[in-house]
């Protein structure tokens, strides 16, 4: 590296991009470094990515409140732009769930804040498309159609969820729809989705997948189209489909968040369930899975057992144990209410009216504990199929810990019981193909004419198009952590091929989940993996230093 300034290329650039070059400018500040970084992406508003984009419609949620959105500015844009919460002014209260596209703009105007507060960075902006990349004697050298750029000292990759092969199911819906003519289009780009829906009035829809991204769906294909709620009944505009038909391979909603502060407090783990949960997870690392897992779920077991007799459940120990058993096994089969009545039940339970279930309870510790998650696991990586263990049991518990604000699981009832949504079908469906459409049931005389895929494609590496990731896969420069996951990285992020790192090539995301966990959220983008990488790029570039130093005394 170059000993007066160091050359950093960050490709692809949303919150997790600027989570990385806010903690890169802290460091480079603290030791007096200039960085210069090229930042590639075609996407016009810095900071939000499409995700996130200002732009888009107010209907899409986070599923994070106000009080609970903990990303505030580093120091090296200290007093130049306030936390989220002071910066807004359109008088968001701390239960409130922002728009996405709020949140990018507050982003979007973060990143214009870097660029100015400090010297340490020089930001320059690209949108041209990288494709491949090569390691020459000067550096990282990248390709963008004809042109190469660089050289780079180091080279950052920030892509979200690149390109992917179609599942097989899709894939054979989307040829079954242009056969016939019909519509099928993806969540996202939500305004994309908004345009298409203005011609399904009257249309039955048919949603794959039962996450938040339905919620959105759910929330564009009505109050998009003019409809309002008012009194918890929804007013219709008679723009609507006829019938959205909600399924995925589950068949049960995510259950809705904590309706209010003082309420999700009744979840909070002590300081002493904390520090045993942090242990656990430390001895669970170099365990087999199968104990890792009852390592884990000891730690949950006495606090979900407090919380549910605090709050007046029948539930005892023995039944924390059984279900924390069962979800080790069979992620979700501890549930065989129908769909419609968990919906209610889990409404109830976040508003606090009834007692909570051993699985709510055991959801909102485990939300709480995603930090320590983070950090148990990323920082120092247990066996292969020991983190293949401990991520599924996170993603299990997701339909908990991910859920949506109760608002919208009350909006949700109210769409069911106007007869607009139905979850008749929600279970896992055998589905076949109809010239007019897809029918859901056997004895279904109602075809779905319209397929709307919510569901996001899962972070390996086996079925990647994106070009630069592919390339990097087929140069050897990217390995899989394991099969149907992402990519093998170090702590910091560097990349691993054959048991050696890529000198300064580094992912940090979605797609190194495996080496990572629990990198779906925003609080992931600001925490502690962009900070241990720009740590590694600060030790690497002082090691470069010292061997420059060391050559020229010799």
């Amino acid at each position: 590296m170059a000993a007066d300034a160091i050359r950093v290329a960050v490709i692809g650039f949303g919150p997790r991009g600027l989570g990385a070059l806010e903690a890169l400018g802290c460091v480079a500040k603290e030791q007096g470094k200039r960085v210069v970084v090229d930042i590639y992406d075609p996407f016009a508003l810095p900071g939000a990515g499409p995700n996130f984009d200002p732009e888009q419609s107010p209907l899409c949620l986070l599923n994070i409140p106000v009080r609970d959105l903990d990303i505030p500015p580093p120091a090296v844009v200290e007093g130049r732009i306030a936390p989220f919460d002071v910066w807004d002014d359109t008088g968001l209260e701390p239960d409130d769930f922002p728009s996405r596209a709020h949140l990018g703009a507050y982003l979007n105007a973060r990143f214009e804040t870097l660029q100015s507060a400090t010297e340490a960075l020089s930001l320059n902006m690209s949108d041209q498309r990288i494709t491949d990349l090569e390691q020459s004697v000067d550096g990282w050298m990248l390709h963008a159609d004809a042109a190469r750029l660089g050289p780079y000292d180091e080279v950052l990759l920030t892509l979200g969820q690149p390109a992917t092969e179609q599942d097989k199911q899709i894939a054979k819906w989307t040829e079954h729809a242009q056969a016939h003519g019909l519509d099928i289009m993806a969540a996202y780009p939500a305004d994309k989705l908004l345009q298409g829906a203005k011609d399904w009035a009257g249309k039955t829809i048919a949603v794959r997948g039962l996450g938040l991204s339905t919620f959105d769906v759910i929330r564009l294909l009505t109050s998009g189209l003019g409809g309002t709620f008012e009194d918890g009944r929804y007013i219709p505009s008679g723009r609507e489909p006829s019938c959205i038909l909600p399924f995925a391979l589950n068949g049960h909603p995510p259950a809705g968040k904590p309706a209010t502060e003082d309420i999700d407090a009744w979840f909070e783990p002590s300081g002493h369930e904390t520090h045993a949960f942090e242990a656990a997870l430390e001895a669970a690392k170099t365990a087999s899975p199968v104990t890792a897992l009852r390592m884990i779920c000891e730690a949950l077991a006495p606090p979900a057992t407090r919380i549910l007799a605090e709050r007046g459940s029948d539930a005892r120990a023995g039944d924390v144990d059984a279900w924390l058993a069962q979800e080790c096994d069979a992620p979700g089969e501890q549930d065989d209410r129908d769909a419609v009545d968990k919906l209610r039940s889990d409404i109830d339970m976040a508003h606090g009216r009834v007692a909570p279930s051993v699985g709510y309870v055991v959801g909102q510790i485990w939300r709480k504990w995603q930090n320590q998650l983070r950090h148990g696991v990323n920082a120092g990586r247990p066996e292969t199929k020991t983190a293949e263990a401990i991520i599924g049991f996170d993603e299990g518990l997701k339909r908990f810990s991910y859920g949506p604000p109760v608002a919208a699981a009350e909006e949700l009832l109210a769409l069911i019981e106007q007869g607009l949504v139905s979850l008749r079908v929600v279970d896992d469906p055998d589905i076949g193909l109809e010239p007019s459409g897809w029918k859901l049931m056997e004895d279904d005389t109602e075809l779905a004419s319209v397929m709307v895929d919510a569901v996001l494609p899962s972070p390996s590496l086996d079925n990647v198009v994106d070009h630069l990731m592919s390339a990097c896969i087929k140069s050897g420069l990217a390995q899989r952590f394991a099969d149907g996951l992402g990519a093998l990285t170090r702590t910091d992020g560097q990349l691993m091929a054959d048991g050696r790192d890529t000198r300064g090539l580094c992912l940090l995301g979605r797609m190194a989940m495996g080496s990572v966990i629990a990198v779906d959220s925003l609080h992931d983008c600001f925490g502690a993996s962009t900070d241990r990488w720009a740590a590694g790029v600060a030790q690497r570039w002082a090691r470069a230093s010292s061997t420059s130093c060391a050559k020229d005394t010799v």
